[in-house]
């Protein structure tokens, strides 16, 4: 490696984001897909060294700013995290936001900021609220997120029939209730809701076939989260865990995750247009969610989300690479 990798980590809910300022090389002009193609077969070891150790961690996240392709963005991203690379992260979008006024990457306004970020997913918009003329509070709107599978059950042992949707918020997460696994929140440990959690994913990915009307390549279950049940609408917040990739598990209630927990509600008539719902985490960090507006999406009856959360900085670094390390392009211990 000849130059040393640069990041600026933050964190949206306890969710980390490593956004990596230097030492990739330029890519070649192209679709979002393309790029996030190029990265895939190309540079992977890069994403290695930064997401995992002795750098990162089994639950490292990370964004990779590249040349937008779509007119109107102010910027793009690829997302990245254990396994390798996601085509939505709400999270992460939150923390962009921010980022892109604090870097000058947008003109600051003086109440609100808009920031236009194209995603694998498609071009999402945020929303940067402005304090004292600094960036605070960041919603975004959700590209168009659809319940694609109701009510489907898998046997799943040692726990029997487990039921559970799958639903689209600019990934595919199956979603259900935790008690059915006789988890409850704040009295098991998180290694429990991983196991039920990995083992819904895996069988879901190898039981049931996804599509998506825009491309081949969002057509893949990238987690589960799990809930408490409480989907009907309520002035109390309801609490998930979202456990994607390979069993990483998401600290904030999971923007993306929440967009497609709120058109799974939209679906079954749980909750309208503008009724604000608070999504708590197994950390207790919470977003804010809406449905922003019903549409459709190919053949899919369709919402798209405003969710909101705000980002905090936790540091900076410099990475690099010695050529007879023989640990230095990363590993992983769980």
């Amino acid at each position: 490696m000849n130059s040393p990798l640069t990041v600026i980590d933050m964190h949206t809910g306890g969710e980390p984001l490593r956004i990596i300022t230097g030492g990739y090389p330029a890519l070649s002009e192209g679709t979002i897909l393309e790029k996030r193609a190029y990265v895939r077969d190309h540079l992977d070891h890069l994403r290695k060294i930064l997401m995992f150790e002795p750098r990162g961690h089994a639950d490292m996240y990370g964004a990779l700013l590249v040349e937008p392709d779509l007119p109107g963005a102010d910027l793009a991203v690829l997302f990245m995290h254990n396994e390798g690379y996601s085509t939505m992260c709400g999270h992460a979008i939150i923390a962009l936001g921010r980022y892109a006024v604090d870097q000058g990457l947008v003109l600051a306004g003086m109440d609100v900021t808009h920031v236009n970020i194209e995603c694998p997913c498609g071009m999402v918009r945020a929303e940067v609220t402005m304090r004292d003329g600094k960036a605070a509070d960041v919603s975004f709107e959700s590209v168009p997120s659809f319940l694609f599978a109701r009510e489907k059950v898998l046997t799943l042992e040692p726990w029997g029939d487990i039921s559970f949707d799958i639903a689209y918020g600019g990934a595919f997460y199956a979603l259900a209730d935790a008690s059915q696994f006789g988890l409850e929140f704040s009295r098991d440990p998180v290694a429990d809701f991983v196991e039920a959690a990995d083992q819904l994913t895996r069988a879901a990915q190898a039981a049931i076939q996804l599509g998506h009307p825009d491309a081949d390549d969002l057509a893949f279950l990238y987690g589960t989260i799990l809930t408490d049940g409480k989907d009907a609408y309520s002035d109390q917040p309801t609490r998930n865990v979202c456990v994607f990739a390979e069993r990483q598990v998401d600290r904030s209630p999971t923007g993306s995750g929440v967009t497609a927990r709120l058109a799974a509600m939209h679906a079954r008539g749980q909750i309208l247009p503008g009724q604000l719902r608070d999504f708590e985490s197994i950390v207790g960090s919470r977003f804010s969610g809406a449905v922003a507006s019903e549409t459709t999406c190919g053949p899919h009856k369709a919402i798209t989300a405003r969710v909101s959360g705000r980002a905090f900085y936790s540091g900076k670094a410099e990475f690099m690479v010695e050529d007879d390390d023989p640990l230095a392009r990363g590993f992983l211990v769980r």
